[in-house]
Parts: structure tokens; C-alpha cells; sequence
């Protein structure tokens, strides 16, 4: 049987090569994943194109996933550095890396990206369509911003981030119910603007049906972009940012009437003690779709430690549904990464999509868990090393303060609590002072 998408194929009861692949990563059986993928609960991202791909899935019952953003701008138009950190990400085991280049032709670096990345790879066409064109903004024509959304298919691209929530409506409830930060997703800024200096309803929005045309040729995923994410604590969960779930969640069911695989994208910055009800509304208002957060960030006074913050909200919110992270850095707010900011992020990235799973009961989540236990209880610290998320890390602290007895560390020496446990039940003498 023939099928255009991973969803048309759930529909249709064939198992495609890439759910046997995400079957076995996650240990699900392969019908029950085929059942989410046809609700459009789980997504495997795949472009047609991207031929070395390893497929993961996104969505409810499955690891919760992380994204690397990176790309070029026209302040740091280094491509041989933004690939050192696309070769970073991937030796680092992020499952999806978003190139945001937003500075002259970026096709170049784009398709070395899709080429050398077994990762899935997203991209934001609006941020492409000014150098693309070689326009200013409110010159590009409608069919223009569609235009691009196919090259980045016939590249390759495996998921998309388009703001089409951000319709007329959306745009007068946000002028309506006025922000402390406005706008600050640079896609929702771009559309609004657009909208503004043209007096046109959005294109992405208005041609809904010929974007799903495009998704669904090249078996694009669709990443519904969130232009009323809160920038500011202050901002979330308010008027603009519920009016836009809404509209995605229509947008969503479109979607899944032409077997287009969504993702819905969120917030953004969010106070802890929201970041539960706003993973509950999404999953309700957009019909159970992976959910993709940016963070959550739970406060805005630390720049220079936002990928702590991230990682906290992160933390909470996959473990209240969210299946897919966008990770944060320590230069969020600050500069463009630098690949050490990059290693920053994924680490805090992955201690937050880990302890969320550890919380959803993810199959097989706590095995690793349990094993470090075991290892630091034998106090085996080759095992410990290896088994950390960051052994590299890990060995360096290990070295640069090495204790008298090699089984402690110098933190306790012989006055180790495991150590001593482990002689006493042993029968054999502590001799700590000896």
C-alpha cells in the first residue's frame, strides 16, 4: 500500500520502517505506537529527503526529546562554527537541531546541515525570506512566504516552524490586552508586522490549505509556532497567548484531515506555579498534539544562567506532559551561543527532559538511575564515570582533587558514609584515623 505521510500510514495500519526504528528506541509496541501516530498524539518527523535520518518519535508515552537551536546571523556569519556546534549537538545525542539562520542566502549551510545530520532538522522559513528575496519585509508577497516553505522541503527539512496562530484575530486580541513585552517571538514579530504594513490577513493563515499541500509532498512536520509565547512572567497565560492556542488547535485538526503531522509549540517564560495548567490547556486545546516549550524560563532576572532556569522549568513541564524541549543556554538574552554555551544547554536540557520522564513513568527511565546508584553504592567509580550524562565533566572533577583512599572522594575521605557502611556490614574494620 502506498501512503504520503507517517500519519497516513498509521491511518491506513501500515508500519513504516521509521516507526520499527522509534518502536524499538522506546520500547512501545509498534501497534500501540501506530494507534498514537494515527491520533496524532505521536509524530515521527522525517522529511522524504532527508536520507540519513534516524528516526525519532515526539509525543505522548515516548522519552521526552530535545532541540538544538543554531544557524547563522549577520553579526556571526561563521558556518564552519555553527556546523562545530551542529557536530556538538549530535555527538551529544540531542534528537533535533533547529537551524534559525536568518542572514543572507542560507541554503549553503542548510543542506550541509540536512546532509551530516542524522538528527531531524527544523527551520523557521520566514526568518530565510528577506535574504531568499532579497526584500524588505512588507514587499514579500503571500505566495513568496510559501515559496520558501517548499525549498526548505525540497532540502530536506523535517519539521517547520510557522506562526500561523497569529491571524487578524489574534493580532487585535493582543493590541487589546496590552503586555509588558509585547511580541518577542521573532516569527510572530515578522508576521505581525507584515500584517500591519500590508492591511492583509496573515498568508500562512489564509493559504493554510496550499502550506498543507506542501507538508504533505515532502512529509513535513508542521511546528505550529506560539507568536504570543510570553516573553515576560508577567505575560503568561494571558488573553493573546489562549486566543492563539485556540486558533492552533483548529489549525491542528486541518492539519490532521490531510495525515500533516503537528507539533504545537509553547511558552516561553511561565511563573512555576503555572507551568501545570498551561501544559492542561495546551494538550486540551490542541487535542492531545506533542507540545514543544521553549524552557519554560520561571524567572527573568538571570541572564547568564537562563539554561538553570530552563532546565527547571523544563523539568516540571515534561513531567506535566510537554514531549519536546527547546533547549536554553547560558547566553539566552544575552549573544548568540558559543559552542561551549551550547554544551551548557544540552546538559541542563537533558538533566530536565530525564527527571520528566523519571515523573512520567517513561519505560525503563529509572534504570539508569538505578544503576549509577548501584555503582556509587559498590563505590565503583569507573562505573560512576560512565555512566554520567557528562563523563567528560565528571573525569575532570575526579582528577583535580584525588583523595587518599581512592574508593572516597575528598569531600568525606574515610569518613565516607558509604564506605563505612559497606565495612561495618562486611565485617571488617573502618579504620578511619589509621
Amino acid at each position: 500500500m502506498n501512503y504520503s505521510t507517517q500519519m497516513d500510514a498509521a491511518k491506513k495500519g501500515i508500519v513504516t520502517k521509521e516507526m520499527e526504528i522509534v518502536s524499538k528506541k522506546e520500547n512501545m509496541d509498534v501497534n500501540k505506537l501506530m494507534d498514537l501516530m494515527a491520533k496524532g498524539k505521536v509524530v515521527i518527523p522525517c522529511n522524504k529527503n532527508h536520507k540519513n535520518i534516524n528516526p525519532e518519535g515526539v509525543g505522548e508515552g515516548l522519552r521526552t526529546k530535545i532541540n538544538v537551536n543554531l544557524g547563522i546571523s549577520k553579526d556571526c556569519n561563521k558556518i564552519d562554527m555553527e556546523l562545530e556546534k551542529a557536530r556538538t549537538a549530535i555527538d551529544m545525542k540531542a534528537e533535533a537541531i533547529m537551524d534559525l539562520s536568518n542572514y543572507g542566502k542560507t541554503e549553503v549551510f542548510r543542506k550541509k546541515l540536512v546532509d551530516m545530520s542524522p538528527a531531524m532538522i527544523g527551520t523557521v522559513p520566514v526568518y530565510d525570506a528577506l535574504g531568499f528575496y532579497e526584500k524588505e519585509l512588507k514587499d514579500i508577497k503571500a505566495k513568496e512566504f510559501l515559496d520558501v516553505v517548499e525549498k526548505h522541503g525540497q532540502d530536506g527539512v523535517d519539521f517547520v516552524t510557522i506562526h500561523a496562530g497569529m491571524n487578524k484575530e489574534t493580532a487585535s486580541t493582543f493590541v487589546r490586552n496590552p503586555r509588558l513585552m509585547n511580541i518577542v517571538s521573532r516569527g510572530g514579530s515578522l508576521m505581525f508586522a507584515w500584517m500591519r504594513l500590508n492591511g492583509k490577513e496573515n498568508p500562512f493563515y489564509e493559504y493554510f490549505d496550499d502550506l498543507l499541500d506542501i507538508c504533505l509532498k515532502y512529509d513535513i512536520t508542521l511546528s505550529l509556532g506560539d507568536a504570543c509565547r510570553p516573553g515576560a512572567i508577567a505575560d503568561s497565560t494571558d488573553a493573546c497567548q489562549i486566543k492563539e492556542l485556540i486558533v492552533l488547535g483548529e489549525l491542528t485538526k486541518r492539519a490532521w484531515k490531510k495525515n500533516v503531522q503537528v507539533i504545537i509549540e509553547g511558552p516561553g517564560h511561565v511563573a512555576l506555579d503555572e507551568i501545570e495548567s498551561n501544559m492542561l490547556i495546551e494538550k486540551r486545546l490542541c487535542h492531545g498534539a506533542p507540545f514543544y516549550v521553549l524552557g519554560p524560563l520561571v524567572t527573568d532576572i538571570a541572564p547568564g544562567y537562563d539554561h538553570i532556569t530552563g532546565a527547571i522549568g523544563g523539568a516540571l513541564a515534561a513531567a506535566k506532559g510537554a514531549d519536546f524541549l527547546c533547549y536554553v543556554t547560558p547566553a539566552e538574552h544575552l549573544r548568540l551561543p558559543t559552542v561551549e554555551d551550547m554544551k551548557e544547554g544540552i546538559i541542563a536540557t537533558r538533566i530536565a527532559a530525564h527527571a520528566g520522564d523519571i515523573a512520567k513513568k517513561i519505560p525503563k527511565a529509572r534504570k539508569w538511575d538505578n544503576e549509577m546508584s548501584h555503582a556509587r553504592q559498590q563505590l565503583d567509580w569507573d562505573k560512576m564515570l560512565e555512566l554520567a550524562i557528562d563523563p567528560e565533566k565528571a573525569k575532570e572533577y575526579r582528577k583535580d582533587a584525588v583523595p587518599e583512599d581512592e574508593k572516597t572522594c575528598t569531600m568525606c575521605g574515610k569518613m565516607c558514609a558509604v564506605r563505612t557502611l559497606n565495612k561495618v556490614l562486611e565485617g571488617e574494620d573502618i579504620n578511619i584515623l589509621r
